[in-house]
């Protein structure tokens, strides 16, 4: 009996999508969500929007800085699944598929195997969004698959396929056009070669980066279609994001409400110049500092503390189960960041618990109750409550 495919929405598959394919017929392959080429922080910011499964195809290079890696492992650590091919999804998806990316197409399995090395193999100059991302140049993927398809039509000798893809090569991507690339071949073509390829060009070309970039939205496709789900990462045995990354995930993050999105730039913002920042702030640090220090002991805390700590962490929140979703969503966190911080409040409580074992003559918890009270006057009022005359004790009746 065939299996049926479970149906999917349109937010559960987030597509970055440029000038590999239309949007139009990327709809037509796969209920989705378009966005324009990823740029660095948009998958951090695409997370917020709690998809399933994230396909990236095209990403920019130049004119700003590329997605990075952090924000796709960042991806798979959510449970969200990611597939890559056609263009910056293909070179980023061969760095990360020991990782979990699923790498989709002839354009990935060229960088996989160390064919490809180069981002600029898949660079080319297109029209903004507002003209559809339309391809306006060449990229040496496609020159490289037009001269081999010629090569087996034996339209072009082996030398003579080579000269066309070191014509193309030389050309700076941003003029990288037919007209050039045939007039930088020169005399490496005979005479007759030429009009050989006219007649057999004038079939047009196969676009490898759109048909690459078909078979990822596909992919993506099937994998949502048979319900499955990847996990949340608890442990993913690499070191933690350095605190640069922490930083621009913080500032790149979006917050969903209930009435738009907002950016966590804006809320920390806010936060600065709230009255009880420093104390927020200090409350912050110490938990980080106690879990940093936890963490260089050796010291783990166990699926059942952390379970303990999410637990409390709601109970004080005063939160029920159904309103905690759009509370993360709020906050701007996914699944493997509540993991994240529940661990740290575990480790802080670890901390606490055995300071007096954690240092060597570490102090205990009535030094550190005393000194805390010292500080804040609670000893004090404490004392002189004690030192006050006590009323006498009333006298008790007897019984007759």
């Amino acid at each position: 009996m065939k299996r049926r495919s479970a149906p999917f929405r349109p937010e559960d598959l987030i597509v970055f999508l440029g000038p590999s394919m239309p949007e139009e017929e990327a709809r037509a392959l796969a209920p989705c969500r378009v966005l324009p080429p990823a740029r660095q922080g948009d998958v951090w910011r695409a997370l917020s929007l709690r998809p399933r499964a994230i396909a990236l195809v095209d990403g920019v290079f130049e004119a700003q800085p590329s997605v990075w890696h952090h924000e796709l492992l960042a991806a798979l650590d959510a449970g969200v699944a990611v597939f890559g091919g056609g263009s910056m999804g293909a070179l980023r998806a061969a760095e990360l598929a020991v990782h979990g990316v699923v790498g989709v197409g002839h354009i990935f399995e060229a960088y996989r195997r160390g064919e490809l090395v180069d981002d600029a193999e898949v660079a080319l100059l297109h029209a903004d969004e507002e003209h559809g991302f339309r391809p306006l140049t060449v990229p040496l993927v496609n020159v490289r698959h037009a001269a081999r398809k010629a090569q087996e039509a034996r339209v072009l000798a082996p030398r003579e396929a080579q000269a066309l893809v070191d014509a193309a090569a030389a050309l700076f991507y941003q003029d990288r056009t037919w007209p050039r690339m045939l007039a930088a071949v020169g005399e490496a073509w005979r005479p007759d070669t030429r009009a050989k390829w006219d007649a057999w060009a004038a079939g047009g070309f196969e676009d490898l980066k759109r048909e690459d970039a078909r078979a990822c939205l596909q992919a993506a496709s099937a994998f949502l279609a048979s319900g499955a789900r990847l996990p949340v990462r608890t442990r993913t045995g690499r070191a933690p994001p350095s605190s640069y990354v922490r930083r621009r995930r913080l500032v790149e993050g979006l917050c969903v409400t209930e009435e738009a999105l907002v950016s966590s730039e804006e809320v920390l913002s806010e936060l600065r110049a709230a009255p009880d920042a420093r104390e927020l702030a200090e409350a912050g640090l110490r938990r980080a500092l106690l879990a940093g220090q936890a963490r260089s002991l050796g010291l783990l805390p166990t699926a059942e503390e952390v379970a303990q700590a999410e637990a409390e962490w709601w109970e004080g929140l005063g939160l029920p189960p159904r309103e905690r979703e759009a509370y993360l969503a709020t906050c701007g966190l996914d699944a493997h960041e509540v993991r994240r911080l529940c661990e740290e409040r575990a480790l802080e409580q670890l901390m606490l618990e055995h300071a007096s074992r954690v240092l060597p003559d570490g102090p205990s918890w009535d030094e550190a109750l005393a000194t805390e009270a010292r500080l804040r006057g609670r000893w004090g009022e404490e004392a002189r409550r004690l030192g006050a005359p006590q009323p006498p004790p009333k006298p008790r009746r007897r019984k007759r």
